[in-house]
């Protein structure tokens, strides 16, 4: 007989319900092992079964029907090549920022920006060119109906205000601010042939604008400058009665589709220009044959009443000379000469009495001499 006591064995912390024995603790690591795997081994059978739902859809024959539609078929294929053409005229049209060949007036060169939007307003590229207008459009709608200015704005302060929050509440909570933490490395910058080119592109379209300007009030394209003249003249008075993203709208759309007009509808719009320039052309030789015809009457009359007028005035100056050499006339006209010899007869009495008093002291005026005289102002006669 064994007189060694007996001894227990080790006693399970789990049954096989996985509920904790007498021999198992409140908070042993096992059980929270135990759970940890129980809960991990239910997000894998969740996971598996949705990734088996969603293989099974994806292999469906419904599915790939679908998707071979969308990706292959002729709407797919109609988006891609409208996307690829869109795509290669944008490019043709960026190739177009050439200096042309042509000249201005005054012999120097063009700007690059000439052939751009020379390209652009003639839908040489429809795509680049339509899409180019339905964006101006959009901008002009979006500047008048969406205050973009507040809102611009106001996004600035809610990012400004939320970086601000998160920096003090990090540095509160944590000792580190969470919006440093996000902080790049190094600054982005802009690099300096980006910059140049920039300002180079600007100085182009500035000059492209300066030198149509100039063009236009220098008359270098006749047409060009009598469009200019109405456009400026009708903008005159619409700014009156519509708004300036009105005025905008009209100008755009005009700039845009009027080109558009003409190349659509190229041959009945020469017939007709052709047609009215050769009523005006009539009409003009019409006024000027009239205008030439009323000019040599008017100086046929002008030369008319000068003869009329010159032969009056001749007729006068020969009559006044005949009458300057008749004998009567110079018998009467000649003024009486005297000889050298000849002079006049005076008597005494013709001349007034010398005084024969000295002068008075401390009289000065004559009045008073006349007086104070022995003759009472009269001399004495000499006989």
């Amino acid at each position: 007989m064994n007189d060694q006591a007996p001894q227990l064995g080790n006693i399970p912390q789990y049954s096989e319900m996985n509920i904790p024995t007498l021999g198992s603790n409140d908070n042993d690591t096992s059980y929270e092992a135990g759970t940890h795997q129980s809960t991990q081994d239910a997000k894998n059978t969740v996971y598996s079964n949705a990734q088996s739902a969603v293989n099974t859809v994806q292999n469906h024959p419904v599915t790939q029907n679908i998707r071979d539609t969308v990706s292959n078929g002729p709407v797919a294929e109609t988006v891609k090549d409208q996307s690829a053409k869109t795509t290669s005229e944008f490019r043709s049209l960026a190739d177009k920022r050439t200096a042309p060949d042509e000249r201005a007036a005054t012999g120097q060169r063009l700007t690059r920006y000439h052939s751009f939007f020379y390209s652009l307003l003639s839908w040489e590229h429809p795509r680049a060119s339509a899409l180019s207008y339905l964006a101006i459009v959009a901008f002009i709608f979006i500047a008048r109906y969406l205050p973009a200015l507040r809102l611009l704005f106001k996004l600035l302060s809610y990012v400004i205000g939320v970086t601000t929050v998160l920096e003090i509440v990090g540095k509160t909570v944590f000792s580190r601010g969470l919006a440093s933490s996000f902080r790049p490395k190094k600054y982005y910058t802009i690099p300096k042939e980006v910059l140049e080119a920039s300002v180079e592109d600007v100085e182009q379209l500035v000059n492209f604008f300066v030198i149509e300007v100039q063009r236009v009030v220098f008359a270098e394209n006749v047409a060009v400058s009598g469009a200019a003249f109405v456009a400026t003249f009708l903008s005159y008075w619409l700014i009156k009665f519509l708004p300036l993203w009105g005025l905008s709208l009209i100008a755009v759309s005009i700039a845009y589709l009027a080109p558009l007009i003409y190349i659509n509808n190229k041959a009945i719009i020469d017939e007709q220009l052709h047609n009215i320039s050769q009523v005006v052309n009539s009409q003009a030789t019409q006024v000027k044959d009239l205008a030439g015809h009323h000019t040599a009457r008017a100086t046929e009359t002008v030369k008319a009443y000068a003869g009329d007028y010159t032969s009056k005035a001749q007729n006068y100056i020969g009559s006044a000379k005949a009458r300057a050499t008749s004998p009567g006339a110079s018998s009467v006209n000649t003024p009486l000469k005297s000889g050298p010899g000849d002079r006049p007869s005076y008597s005494s009495s013709d001349f007034p009495h010398a005084p024969k008093q000295e002068p008075i002291p401390g009289v000065t005026s004559h009045e008073q001499q006349y007086q104070q005289s022995q003759f009472g102002g009269q001399a004495e006669p000499a006989y």
